[in-house]
């Protein structure tokens, strides 16, 4: 895509990554639109937004950031050009970026179909092992359970990583270093990429 200005960008994240982007866009002169959740009402995200609005009060926490129909209608209500998913949360999920183009709006980071061949990286490994590029060994599907992560491991030896299919930003990873810490790590990635990300995939 051609390069083109923006007006008005909305960055679909929280924290410090939401912070650094509204510095840049201050930079360059963009005015800034925040979103938050009811947990954080007071959080320094919200204050350093040009203009911030809340996420639905009933949602837990992490899936509010999670909730794609409510972040592009807010954008679509404050008229954003663009939006910037910071990293971790939405920012590899091509159903996001795909409703924003359906909106009409920018997304700030690889295109549709970038994310759908690399945001799963269960799928991007598979594209590596595809072309012929060296890769480290690892399973060819999602485990799909702490069982079968065991099993595989004994095979390939420890240390082993956990790593979330889908996401990024170090969410639902672990350095399993035996057989019982695998077991339980194992849970605990699932569940932290299940509420990260929306899917549970390791």
């Amino acid at each position: 895509m051609p390069y083109r200005s923006f007006q008005r960008i909305l960055i679909a994240n929280r924290s410090e990554i939401a912070i650094r982007v509204f510095r840049a866009c201050t930079e360059l002169g963009i005015r800034t639109i925040g979103i938050y959740s009811k947990e954080d009402k007071g959080a320094l995200h919200r204050y350093k937004a040009d203009e911030t609005y809340a996420l639905p009060e009933q949602r837990d926490p992490l899936k509010a950031y999670l909730d794609i129909d409510t972040i592009i209608q807010i954008a679509k209500r404050q008229n954003v050009d663009a939006i910037h998913p910071g990293y971790g949360f939405l920012s590899e999920n091509p159903d996001f970026a795909r409703a924003c183009e359906e909106a009409g709006i920018v997304f700030i980071g690889p295109s549709v179909e970038v994310l759908e061949a690399m945001g799963d990286k269960t799928a991007a490994r598979n594209k590596a092992i595809e072309l012929g590029i060296p890769i480290v060994p690892g399973t060819k599907e999602p485990v799909a359970s702490a069982e079968e992560a065991v099993e595989w491991a004994k095979e390939a030896g420890f240390p082993v990583i956990i790593k979330a299919s889908f996401g990024g930003g170090g969410r639902g990873m672990r350095v399993a270093h035996d057989e019982v810490q695998l077991a339980e790590l194992f849970q605990v990635a699932t569940r932290e990429a299940a509420a990260a990300f929306g899917k549970g995939d390791v």
